[in-house]
């Protein structure tokens, strides 16, 4: 099984294809939630429905990461949660398949570029309409899977936290941090010009939201000791 542990290590080259993200959203689920993913029969017969019902196939990228993570709420439910098989619809031209908690923003597929095996995702911000967010949804499943264990802080506070990120502190990411292996994400609630990234070390994850003037840290440790060590190298005034 693909060691993620160290989220940068196991995304060093980026996602690579539609197997390399299945592998790694199993493992993830499994080392930093303890959760085991196996495709589920029911799940694919509830998409071949909606496959019906649309009146077009599906991705198979789209269909491959369902059947693995449709009906673990535990897993995707969180901050900006998958949409239920059932959830699936139209919005402005995109199948729509993940939504913030508010519905301020959605996530979705153009509609003509359905008939592809790993189409690109977008993302719709309230202030700029649709975006850009990766160019293929196997990568989507990666960082879908990486936010919401990130913002499952509800359900284990011990092991996540946030903080408002001074400027003399942020070359400490860099130092002590790999970035990992994905695209800059479009910051839909902010300015275009400050991205969303990613960065990793074993058993720690974060994500910096936004860079000027002050960007929002996010933190998850895979044990309590690793979230502690996160806030000693960032002494700054963390939430919780």
């Amino acid at each position: 099984m693909l060691d993620t542990r160290d989220v940068a290590a196991a995304l060093r080259g980026g996602v690579r294809d539609l197997d390399h993200a299945l592998e790694f959203v199993r493992s993830f689920a499994a080392t930093w939630s303890g959760h085991s993913l196996c495709p589920s029969d029911l799940i694919d017969h509830q998409l071949d429905d909606e496959e019906r019902q649309f009146g077009y196939p599906l991705p198979l990228a789209l269909r491959e990461g369902y059947r693995l993570l449709a009906g673990r709420p535990e897993l995707t439910g969180h901050q900006d949660p998958l949409v239920p098989v059932a959830g699936l619809g139209e919005i402005d031209g995109y199948l729509v398949f993940r939504r913030e908690n508010q519905d301020a923003a959605f996530w979705g597929i153009p509609f003509d570029r359905l008939d592809e095996d790993d189409p690109p995702v977008a993302v719709r911000s309230p202030q700029d309409g649709w975006l850009p967010f990766l160019p293929r949804m196997s990568q989507a499943w990666v960082e879908l899977l990486l936010g919401e264990t990130l913002f499952a802080c509800g359900i284990e506070p011990e092991r996540a936290d946030s903080c408002e990120l001074p400027a003399e502190l942020a070359p400490v990411l860099g130092q002590r941090y790999t970035r990992v292996d994905l695209p800059d994400l479009p910051h839909w609630v902010g300015p275009q010009d400050s991205p969303i990234r990613w960065y990793a070390a074993p058993g720690r994850l974060l994500r910096l939201d936004g860079t000027e003037p002050l960007g929002w840290l996010h933190a998850r440790g895979l044990t309590r000791a690793d979230l502690a060590a996160v806030r000693a190298d960032f002494p700054c005034q963390w939430v919780n």
